[in-house]
């Protein structure tokens, strides 16, 4: 019997599977997932729209711009930590010229200052804000909020049109 320790997963592991694996590296362990949800799928496009739009979308036309929001791109935070988000952003000055860059080297925000969590069932968002290495709730928003949420605050969010509509 060998006492060696497991190898650890890397980027590398990931561009083994077939193509149409949707895989992240988690603690050197790759780790699979199934593609999202009608549900799921409709939040994140949202997101997209209502916050990319202003802060992305056609670079920024009639809104602040400044960032790129991407969609389920491969981030690797550490050797044996690559992770593919819904949606992740960034300000255009620290990442140049992303088109082809597979795994993204650069942690969102400065080392992913903010965080939100969307529960498609509950109908909620829940915003975080990283201070001084702990995470800190900025709020937890409902179907009838309209808020402003940094670090997109620039522009009002109704929370409930991220979600598919409740059936009646």
């Amino acid at each position: 019997m060998s006492d060696a320790a497991p190898r650890l997963a890397t980027f590398e592991d990931l561009m083994r599977l077939p193509e149409d694996v949707r895989a992240e590296v988690l603690g050197g362990t790759v780790i699979t997932s199934p593609a999202p949800l009608p549900k799921h799928s409709k939040a994140q496009r949202a997101l997209g729209r209502f916050v990319g739009g202003p802060f992305d979308d056609d670079h920024g036309y009639g809104g602040p711009g400044g960032w790129w929001n991407f969609v389920e791109v491969d981030i690797q935070l550490g050797v044996h930590d690559i992770v593919r988000p819904d949606i992740a952003g960034w300000r255009r000055e620290r990442l140049q010229d992303p088109g082809d860059q597979r795994p993204i080297l650069v942690a969102p925000e400065s080392g992913i200052a903010h965080y939100w969590i969307v529960d498609v069932d509950a109908h909620t968002l829940e915003a975080f804000e990283l201070v001084e290495r702990r995470w800190l709730l900025v709020g937890t928003y409902g179907d009838d909020a309209v808020t402003r949420i940094p670090p997109f605050e620039q522009v009002e969010l109704a929370v409930g049109r991220i979600f598919i509509p409740k059936a009646e």
